[in-house]
């Protein structure tokens, strides 16, 4: 999984609510496709027109915002179907980091395992980000210091778990946070054995 400490770039607004996973990536392409090609279906519905042609009123084609690492959206993203290849697309187009009110709770712990941060904050404080943000700003999303800063110098902070913190900021998913804890498991295990034999095929 990759680590995730200090993001600063330009982010792209999506002012919806409710962005499902369907529209993140829909569902003949998961049947069809394998991790590591889903960056170009990435918002299909949105990037395209009927012909296949980019449309250019979407603000991940446009020129300002193609190489934007933030997303900056509505309540409840990712809400939908529990698909982790929604993750993956997001993941491999270059997303780094979504700040949204709230999210799907499987999309966002679908985020943590992959190295997507998801930003939770009041919709109040994400007006001003979006408007600096349609300007072409950069924004830096600071995992340190939980924190999302514009140039201007105004900040916001943001709260997540501090279990959830340092696995991302050490680039570790579950399985990887179990493995660290291996002689911890272990030990437990043995002193377990004796305490209640009885649980314990021979």
């Amino acid at each position: 999984m990759k680590a995730f400490d200090v993001c600063s770039s330009r982010a792209a607004v999506i002012d919806r609510n409710d962005i499902d996973t369907d529209v993140i990536v829909r569902i003949e392409r998961i049947a069809q496709l394998k991790r590591g090609q889903f960056a170009p279906w990435a918002f299909e519905v949105w990037r395209y027109r009927a012909d296949g042609t980019e449309n250019p009123d979407f603000v991940l084609n446009q020129p300002l915002f193609r190489a934007a690492q933030i997303l900056v959206a509505g309540r409840n993203f990712g809400c939908g179907s529990s698909r982790e290849m929604a993750v993956w697309a997001l993941d491999e187009f270059g997303i780094r980091c979504v700040i949204a009110p709230s999210f799907g709770d499987i999309f966002f712990n679908n985020c943590l395992q992959i190295g997507v941060l998801p930003v939770r904050l009041a919709a109040e404080a994400i007006e001003p980000i979006a408007a600096a943000a349609r300007q072409g700003v950069t924004v830096t999303v600071d995992l340190r210091d939980c924190t999302v800063r514009l140039p201007d110098g105004s900040a916001v902070g943001f709260t997540l778990a501090e279990s959830q913190r340092t696995a991302l900021l050490n680039g570790l998913d579950d399985v990887d946070m179990a493995v660290a804890r291996e002689s911890r498991i272990a030990a437990f295990q043995a002193a377990d054995r004796q305490r209640r034999p009885w649980a314990y095929p021979r």
